[in-house]
C-alpha cells in the first residue's frame, strides 16, 4: 500500500501592501505552480516507492524460487541416497542368501558323504561278520556230523537174547529221552540268545541312528539310514 504525504505548507493570507495594486493573476499563477510542484513531488515519490516495492517483490520471488530449487535438489539427493541404500540392502540380502544356501549345500553334502561312509563301513563290517558266521556255521555243522557219526553205532543185537534185547531197547529209550531233553534245553537257550541279540541290536540301532536321523532333512539321507539299519 502506498501512502501519499502532503507536502503543502499551511496557507497564509498574503499581505497586501498598502498603496500598491493587488495582482490576483500573479497570486493564482504562483499558487498553481506550487500545486503543480507538490503534485510532481508526489508522483515522483509514488514511482520511487513503486520501483522499490517491485524490486523487493522481485527479490522475494527470486528467494522463493531459489529455496524451491534447493528443496527440490535436496529431495532429489535424498531420493538417490535412499535408492542406493535400498540397492545395498538388496545386494547384501542376496549375498547372505547365497552364502547361506552354499553353506547348507556344503553341510548336506558333508552329511551325505558321512552317512555314505558310515553305510559302507558298517556294511563292510557286517559282511565280514556274516563271512565269519558262515565259516563258523560250516565248522559247527561238520562237528555235529562227526559227533553224530561217533554216536551212531551198530546195534549188534543178533546174538543177544530176549532179555538183553529188552534191556538194550530200554537203554536206547533212556538215551533218546536224554537227547530230547538236551534238544529242548538247547532250543530254549537259542531262543533266549536270539531275543537277547535282537534286543541288543535294537538298542544299538536307536543309540547309533536316532541322533543322525533327527538331523537329516533330505530323503536321500533317510534312505541311507534305512540302508544302514538293514546291515544290522
Amino acid at each position: 500500500m502506498l501512502y501519499f504525504r502532503s507536502f503543502a505548507a499551511p496557507m497564509t493570507v498574503p499581505k497586501i501592501p498598502e498603496g500598491d495594486k493587488v495582482d490576483f493573476d500573479d497570486i493564482n499563477r504562483k499558487r498553481h505552480e506550487k500545486d503543480l510542484s507538490e503534485l510532481q513531488a508526489l508522483i515522483e515519490a509514488h514511482f520511487i516507492q513503486r520501483k522499490k516495492d517491485e524490486e523487493e517483490l522481485i527479490a522475494l520471488v527470486n528467494r522463493i524460487e531459489k529455496r524451491r530449487a534447493e528443496r527440490a535438489e535436496q529431495q532429489r539427493i535424498r531420493t538417490e541416497q535412499e535408492k542406493e541404500r535400498q540397492a545395498r540392502l538388496a545386494e547384501e540380502k542376496e549375498r547372505k542368501e547365497q552364502e547361506e544356501a552354499r553353506k547348507k549345500q556344503d553341510e548336506d553334502a558333508k552329511k551325505k558323504k558321512a552317512l555314505t561312509n558310515m553305510t559302507q563301513q558298517y556294511c563292510g563290517v557286517q559282511q565280514r561278520q556274516d563271512g565269519k558266521r558262515g565259516a563258523k556255521k560250516q565248522t559247527e555243522r561238520e562237528k555235529k556230523k562227526k559227533i553224530l557219526a561217533e554216536r551212531r553205532k551198530p546195534l549188534n543185537i543178533d546174538h543177544l537174547g530176549e532179555d538183553k534185547v529188552k534191556e538194550k531197547a530200554n537203554e536206547l529209550w533212556q538215551w533218546l529221552m536224554t537227547l530230547e531233553a538236551e534238544k529242548f534245553d538247547l532250543s530254549e537257550r537259542l531262543k533266549r540268545q536270539k531275543y537277547d541279540v535282537s534286543t541288543y541290536y535294537s538298542e544299538l540301532s536307536q543309540t547309533l541312528y536316532a541322533p543322525v536321523a533327527q538331523h537329516c532333512q533330505c530323503k536321500s539321507s533317510f534312505k541311507l539310514i534305512m540302508k544302514l539299519r538293514k546291515c544290522f
